[in-house]
């Protein structure tokens, strides 16, 4: 099976966007992709780069909308996965929302980022309220897909939340900005999550030059022995394309040992 990672940069033409994203899901479909992801915000630029101000709920957008209804076409017509990222709106709350289209169309769901930071130009508590969904694991036609919206993938258990509940890949949609990512060791923690819980693990990160922040790229895949199969360039627009296994999945040292293992009972005692 081909993953396809949608590399590109946003403008504040939230059209132009648009319609260069749906052009590159048709690419990616044509070219033999059977799941295809983006990165964080893909469609608009990346708002927390200011401090929030005004109704942010009027930049926003509903979920199933006309953004989530033109790739459900796509994932239709082409019998394709699709993993967007968008700012949702949800009555009066507005939310870093990734939904998942089956290769059917259907809108499987919606995965709203859980936790939300706050330091210089990443001034997310002031867009995205925490998530309220969990952390879903969507069985769609191409296999058990969860999301980490970008924050999320630091915290390890929301990382092991996804492979108890099944996880084959884990799609990671980033904003990582240049002299931020790429980094030694954010990639470890890609590799590392991979391979504690046997999952193949796909980030998809942002690139271009915005006002404040140039987002570096280098989108990469991991397999569930953590290593890196493939990492698309710095700077560049692109669709990285992987092939992948899932048959990995279940070979991994996690799913016959680690996740085995486990003593949760030991474990409840320190949650606070």
């Amino acid at each position: 099976m081909i993953i396809a990672l949608v590399q590109q940069h946003a403008s504040t033409d939230k059209s132009s966007n648009f319609r260069r994203g749906l052009a590159a899901a048709e690419a990616a479909a044509r070219q033999g992709a059977k799941v295809i992801c983006f990165a964080e915000l893909a469609f608009e630029p990346f708002y927390p780069q200011d401090r929030a101000s005004g109704n942010v709920a009027d930049l926003a957008e509903e979920i199933p909308g006309p953004t989530t209804n033109a790739f459900a076409d796509i994932a239709r017509r082409f019998g394709v996965v699709i993993v967007l990222n968008l700012f949702e709106r949800d009555g009066t709350s507005t939310y870093d929302t990734s939904p998942v289209i089956d290769a059917n169309g259907a809108l499987l769901g919606r995965t709203r980022m859980v936790h939300i930071t706050d330091y210089a130009c990443f001034h997310e508590q002031g867009y995205y309220a925490p998530g309220d969904k969990g952390a879903p694991v969507y069985q769609t036609q191409a296999g058990k897909i969860g999301v980490a919206i970008c924050y999320d993938r630091h915290f390890p258990e929301y990382m092991r939340a996804l492979a108890l509940a099944g996880a084959e890949l884990v799609v990671v949609p980033q904003a990582g900005s240049v002299g931020e990512w790429p980094d030694g060791l954010y990639e470890a923690e890609m590799r590392v999550a991979a391979f504690q819980n046997g999952y193949f693990t796909a980030l998809c990160n942002r690139v271009g030059k915005e006002p404040k922040l140039e987002f570096a790229g280098e989108s990469f895949l991991c397999d569930p022995h953590g290593s890196v199969l493939a990492r698309a360039g710095k700077g560049t627009d692109e669709i990285l394309f992987c092939p992948i296994d899932l048959n990995q999945v279940h070979q991994s040292h996690a799913r016959r040992l680690f996740l085995r293992d486990r003593r949760p009972e030991v474990y409840e005692s320190w949650r606070k």
